[in-house]
């Protein structure tokens, strides 16, 4: 019997664990880098052991500091998590060596799986369709997809569109895949336009093999799933069955024991599916599965660790989706943002849970993956789990760091989400970044403004905001985003166009074309967070006074957000186009380019490879080239 867990992972999926420990009676054992010292998961655990640094090279994938913090702690298993080394035989190894329970798969079934081209072969012996492989690529085989041998959640993938980008493509692949795995070998496949991503959740038990439905997770950006549901909706009844049987064989093929999910890319054209790779952990997307099978998959994993049967219900009960919140800006490619959470709330209940990792408070760093949360709903039906979800999400107040919620919601309301209309390439055909601009919420910033400014008056307290004895002109809020003209005195507010049916520091009320609109609104220095029915606006105040010093040079390329320089593309004095990559960022496990927004010459390349760089660093100059004559 397990009596404490350490968990060699962090943030969401700890606290996960953590939450079906505590129901359990199983003591908890935390792991934190410098940079989550202050994340909720630390403060939930019963013990933490602190891991010096912020990369995971020094932390969480230092397999010698998390057996001996398990030791030190009196820990008697290690569960992995997911991610990091949740799927390295050799730390499996390592954690049954010294002497402590695995909660994961045997490390023979880690390493027959942890290269997708030996995975491959194996699924084909077992009868289990594949997607062959072109020897020599030629143009009636594109596109392609270049993907990493070991890994996931996107890193080291690209499409090929032309065969010229292959060996370019493939480099980069290999550096990325180095980077975030330690192991650069990469292969190619054919590319499925459209596909969907199903999966499958299996069980290894000591008396066989557990089937718990499929999921989808087609909805993707840059193959990295952002919603996932279960079931998969509009699957004829036979290839559902057959694709479980696919997964039960190929959980078969290995001797398989524990949780993990066997992914397929499925062809609903052709109605036609093939084995893409065995997840040998628990998936991040494990909650779907959960709420509309009634189990706990943790559970079963400490269960079967433990060396015990296992018996679950074979009913699917409704339908769950789940959306993952990011930290970045989908409007700006979703380039990974950072910063401090200064709000972090999400409604639950209802049949809605939220698996958080961070909280109001919590610092979000580069140094790992960019997601926040993940939020699910329940619902006898997929479309009322939709709706459930989309209001939860729109209701949240997520303050201080961008993130991606405002296209969840959109995406949850999509008619063709709606209809079942699912594919990797659903995002790409339809952009969804959000709503519109809602031409109330600067105007709502800046009444808010005038009235905390009323407010903090120490004398005159009853002289309403902007009042003049004169009236010459309106007074205005000015935000990086523009100027907010407005009229006070008296009578109330008056803005152009805009009724002011009320105002105070905290939520004004506007009608606009005859309708009314609450606007809720909360300050953090010089930003002004606004949230309404009509989606979140986050404008920024122009200070009246600017530091020569912070004054940004014509051409200078910034860095959009923190990171690691990992490539200098370019030399001082060299001669570009718009668009060549000048230098290449690293930050939340992905690498960025930056490009020169001008033809010109680079005058100044201000970073080195291995440089640590703060969001808004001035990292090179381009000076645009003179037009000729």
């Amino acid at each position: 019997m397990i009596g404490r867990l350490l968990v060699a992972n962090r943030a969401e999926i700890a606290g996960r664990i953590f939450a079906t420990c505590r129901r359990l009676g199983i003591e908890t054992v935390a792991v934190h880098s410098d940079a989550d010292a202050e994340l909720p998961y630390v403060r939930e655990a019963d013990h933490a052991v602190r891991l010096p640094g912020t990369s995971p090279a020094d932390s969480y994938l230092r397999a010698d500091l998390l057996i001996e913090a398990a030791k030190r702690t009196g820990a008697d298993a290690v569960h992995p998590g997911y991610g990091f080394l949740s799927e390295n035989a050799d730390f499996a190894r390592a954690v049954l060596d010294a002497g402590l329970t695995w909660v994961g798969p045997a490390p023979e079934s880690i390493e027959q799986m942890g290269s997708k081209i030996a995975a491959k072969q194996i699924m084909a012996d077992a009868g289990v369709p594949v997607l062959d492989a072109p020897a020599e690529p030629a143009e009636d085989d594109l596109p392609l997809l270049v993907k990493a041998s070991a890994g996931g959640g996107g890193r080291g993938m690209r499409v090929v569109r032309s065969l010229a980008d292959l060996e370019p493509e493939v480099e980069r692949a290999r550096a990325e895949a180095e980077s975030a795995f330690g192991d650069g070998t990469v292969f190619v496949e054919p590319y499925v336009e459209r596909g969907r991503h199903v999966e499958v959740q299996v069980v290894g038990t000591p008396d066989g093999v557990l089937v718990l439905g499929e999921r989808d997770c087609s909805l993707q950006r840059r193959h990295q799933k952002v919603v996932e549901e279960s079931p998969a909706p509009g699957l004829p009844e036979a290839t559902r069955e057959a694709l479980h049987a696919a997964g039960r064989a190929a959980a078969e093929a290995i001797g398989y024991r524990g949780a993990g999910t066997v992914e397929f890319l499925y062809d609903e054209t052709a109605d036609r599916f093939y084995f893409l790779e065995m997840n040998t952990r628990l998936q991040v997307e494990h909650p779907v599965t959960e709420l509309v099978r009634g189990v706990d998959l943790v559970e079963l994993q400490l269960a079967v660790a433990e060396g015990r049967s296992v018996c679950v219900s074979p009913r699917t009960n409704g339908h769950a989706i789940e959306a993952r919140l990011y930290a970045e800006d989908p409007g700006a490619d979703y380039q990974p943002q950072s910063g401090r959470l200064t709000r972090f709330e999400i409604p639950t209940g209802g049949g809605v849970r939220v698996d958080a990792g961070f909280a109001t408070g919590s610092e979000v760093s580069t140094n790992y993956d960019a997601m926040l949360a993940k939020v699910i709903a329940w619902a006898p039906t997929r479309e009322r789990a939709a709706r459930r979800l989309a209001d939860a999400l729109s209701r949240a107040r997520i303050h201080g760091v961008r993130t991606n919620r405002d296209q969840l919601v959109a995406v949850l309301r999509d008619p063709a989400f709606l209809g079942g209309e699912v594919s990797t390439a659903f995002l790409a055909e339809r952009p969804v970044a959000g709503p519109a601009a809602d031409a109330g919420a600067p105007v709502a910033a800046a009444l808010a403004l005038a009235e905390r400014a009323r407010a903090a008056r120490v004398v005159q307290q009853a002289v309403p905001a902007g009042w003049r004895n004169v009236v010459s002109q309106p007074q205005r809020t000015e935000f990086e985003t523009g100027v907010v003209e407005w009229w006070g005195g008296r009578d109330g507010y008056r803005v152009g166009g805009i009724t002011v049916v009320s105002a105070t520091p905290e939520r004004v009320v506007l009608e606009i074309d005859d309708v009314r609109t609450a606007y809720d609104v909360a300050v953090s220095g010089l930003v002004v967070e606004v949230d309404s029915p009509r989606g979140h606006t986050s404008l920024r105040r122009v200070p009246r006074f600017v530091d020569p010093a912070d004054a940004v040079p014509g051409g200078g390329l910034l860095a959009p957000m923190p990171g690691t320089v990992v490539r200098v593309a370019v030399d001082r004095g060299a001669h570009v186009a718009a668009g060549d990559p000048v230098l290449v960022l690293e930050a939340m496990k992905m690498q960025h380019t930056v490009a020169a927004p001008v033809a010109g010459t680079v005058t100044e390349i201000n970073v080195q490879p291995g440089a640590q760089v703060a969001a808004g660093e001035v990292l090179a100059v381009v000076e645009e080239a003179e037009e000729q004559p």
